[in-house]
């Protein structure tokens, strides 16, 4: 990607604060995703940071991925696969998309099962009935009948 270069040879950068105002991300959320390594800057000699353009596209994609659920360890990896100093192209997206689909695919139809066995559950009160497979999909004591089957005594578990 060729960078426009001011007369002084030097790429135009933009500071934290124009950063924020151009993307929309507070200050302190960009300092955050520094200390990830999701982006980066430079220190002028004034100690000041300063951000190169395609900072802007890294931070875009940041957040539509964070809008969509995808978790910030998973966004660090896939932004790791690309080039630190160049702004993701169209077709990094569509890959760092792709690689995501499953598991928001995963993710969905575990919501459609949710919505459709949620009136199951109401009113039941303790929630460990055979049938909730909501809340204890893999109730082994449900076998030994209703009501509790441990106590804690003395700081451990008994049966």
């Amino acid at each position: 990607m060729k960078v426009a270069m001011k007369r002084t040879g030097v790429p135009p950068t933009l500071s934290v604060g124009e950063v924020a105002r151009r993307s929309g991300v507070p200050v302190s959320t960009l300092h955050f995703y520094e200390t990830k390594g999701l982006i980066s800057s430079y220190r002028t000699p004034g100690n000041q940071r300063r951000y190169l353009r395609d900072v802007l596209r890294r931070v875009s994609v940041i957040r539509v991925a964070q809008r969509v659920g995808i978790a910030l360890v998973d966004i660090e990896a896939a932004l790791a696969t690309l080039p630190a100093t160049t702004a993701p192209s169209r077709a990094a997206w569509g890959r760092l998309s792709a690689a995501w689909r499953a598991d928001l695919d995963a993710r969905i139809a575990q919501l459609q099962k949710l919505r459709d066995t949620l009136d199951d559950c109401i009113g039941c009160g303790c929630l460990s009935i055979d049938r909730c497979r909501l809340r204890n999909p893999v109730d082994k004591l449900a076998a030994k009948g209703p009501g509790p089957h441990r106590l804690w005594v003395k700081g451990r578990v008994t049966d």
